[in-house]
């Protein structure tokens, strides 16, 4: 393909660049408007400056590879509601060895979480049950985060759905689910064993350091579980009825802490009658509840000095008694509700990746587990449906229309036919420059476009020594633009997706004192998350 005119090579390249730097540098001084609106930008002004009709804008948009990212959203949502990575927390503290076994456990268990459920997902839902680890250890923090955020980008190009660069080739590619993890879950262990053994490396002395105080991470975590307990009994009759007073010299009698609630609230609570009106109020309850009045008619209640205090005691206990068995099978009742519900969320998932396993439709399949989920849960879907990240979804359709306006002014062609006679998958040296071209321009304008740049070229040329190697090709790129994802925040769509939040700021690798000085995490917050 030749160039196109000058003039719309000109502003072809005056807005990718604008794209480029909104997308790179969301908050640059002298337009603060983000990626997401500059990926907008960058495809209006395409449209405006006529590189594209409107119709060749709106086919630009890759609609199968958007419905499969918001499918995958949905699924790790619900996913997330079922606490799978709060399982998944759990796993990297069990029976720990000490600092290194710590490490090497994150990169498996975040490797596995990034492959099924995106890196993205799981950097965020691993972050802060990596941060308590290590601050329960007396660890630092750094070598855990670097694990957690390099093994997810290595981890998620095992599979279509781990990261948004694979989903793009699995479409334009048209390459199954089977055939994508057949082709890079070897290469990605490989890959998954040497960014371990360099983090090891790297951080062997500070992981080597024994705990200052076990009895004080111990302390800590005995202090959670007593506060745990004591919030989760404050207000049980039960544990307060040590706290009952019975004053025969006073007129009134106070009964104090009755465990007694109105019918329709099913719930526990004390209550203290100062008066012989209060008393008569509670009757009707007591009645109702099929329990003897206090003074044993259930419909008026008339307290004397003389009244022993036993009888008072034996009614509320059954009073107690009563709303205790109640709570206890509503409790019961809920609890096996919840099962259901987790079961139920497990259960199309792995319908889903065995769909995806017999070659389904990656798009349909995911869209139709996200549905069917939503029927499954029987609620309102909008608070799960409010999880779901729309700027990422509209920072796609920009840059979807943006990339094929620089396509079309003929400067990638152009590029490519430069490199393209040395860049052949079916040679060693071919493959050794390909991979080179891929991780330099991944860390320059990041991976998925440059997936989008580069991907059909690739292919046509592979296409020209064998059909079978136009699968390599798709493959190497993936593998490729997914690693160079660990060289910098630039290289990995996660990193610029997670980079407004603070826990994927600690992802990047930066200062981790600096961002804490920043962004304090408060020891309440890391308590709050159960191990």
């Amino acid at each position: 393909m030749a160039l196109a005119s000058p003039i719309k090579v000109i502003l072809g390249s005056v807005a990718f660049a604008i794209f480029w730097v909104l997308a790179v540098f969301p908050a640059v001084p002298f337009l603060p408007i983000g990626r997401t609106a500059g990926s907008l930008l960058g495809a209006a002004l395409m449209v405006v400056f006529q590189v594209l009709t409107p119709n060749k804008a709106y086919a630009a948009i890759d609609l199968p590879i958007l419905g499969l990212l918001f499918g995958t959203m949905v699924v790790s949502a619900f996913l997330e509601q079922a606490d799978m990575f709060k399982y998944l927390g759990k796993l990297l503290s069990w029976k720990s060895r000490g600092g290194k076994d710590l490490l090497f456990r994150v990169c498996l268990v975040s490797a596995f979480s990034s492959a099924l459920f995106t890196n993205d997902t799981a950097c965020v839902a691993l972050t802060e049950f990596v941060l308590k680890i290590a601050r329960q250890n007396n660890l630092p923090a750094l070598p855990f985060l670097l694990a957690l955020a390099s093994s997810s980008n290595i981890g998620s190009s095992a599979t279509p759905i781990g990261n948004p660069q694979n989903l793009v080739i699995a479409v334009q590619g048209r390459i199954s689910f089977g055939t994508f993890l057949k082709g890079l879950v070897g290469p990605m262990l490989v890959g998954l064993l040497v960014n371990a053994g360099i983090l090891l490396c790297c951080f062997w002395k500070t992981l080597s350091v024994k705990k200052k105080d076990v009895e004080t991470t111990s302390t800590v975590t005995d202090d959670v579980e007593v506060d745990d307990e004591m919030n989760s009994h404050r207000f049980s009759p039960a544990t307060m009825s040590h706290q009952s007073s019975f004053n025969s010299q006073d007129p009134d009698v106070t009964l104090a802490s009755v465990g007694v609630a109105g019918i329709g609230e099913r719930s526990i609570r004390s209550r203290r009658c100062s008066s012989k009106t209060e008393i008569e109020l509670i009757a009707p309850d007591m009645k109702e509840a099929g329990t003897p009045g206090i003074a044993g008619t259930g419909e008026s209640v008339v307290l004397d000095n003389g009244m022993e205090s036993g009888r008072l005691m034996r009614q509320r206990e059954v009073v107690n008694d009563v709303y205790s068995a109640t709570d206890a099978k509503e409790v019961t009742v809920q609890g096996w509700k919840r099962i259901g519900q987790k079961v139920s969320v497990y259960a199309v998932t792995l319908g889903m990746l065995v769909a995806f396993l017999m070659g389904l439709d990656l798009s349909w399949t995911a869209i139709t587990a996200a549905l069917a989920l939503m029927v499954i849960d029987f609620k309102d879907a909008q608070p799960c449906l409010q999880k779901v990240s729309y700027s990422l979804l509209i920072f796609f359709c920009g840059m979807f229309i943006t990339v094929d306006g620089l396509n079309s002014t003929g400067i990638p062609n152009a590029l490519w036919d430069l490199v393209e006679p040395y860049s052949q998958v079916d040679t060693a040296h071919g493959v050794a420059l390909l991979s080179l071209m891929v991780l330099v321009l991944s860390n320059i304008a990041s991976n998925v476009p440059t997936v989008l740049l580069l991907g059909a070229r690739v292919a046509a040329s592979a296409a020209k020594s064998s059909q079978s190697e136009v699968t390599k090709a798709w493959l190497i790129l993936a593998f490729v633009s997914t690693v160079a994802g660990n060289l910098s925040l630039l290289g990995s769509a996660a990193n610029l997706i997670m980079h407004s939040d603070f826990p994927s700021q600690l992802l990047t690798g930066v200062n981790f004192q600096k961002l804490q000085k920043q962004n304090p995490i408060s020891d309440s917050r890391l308590e709050s998350i159960p191990i």
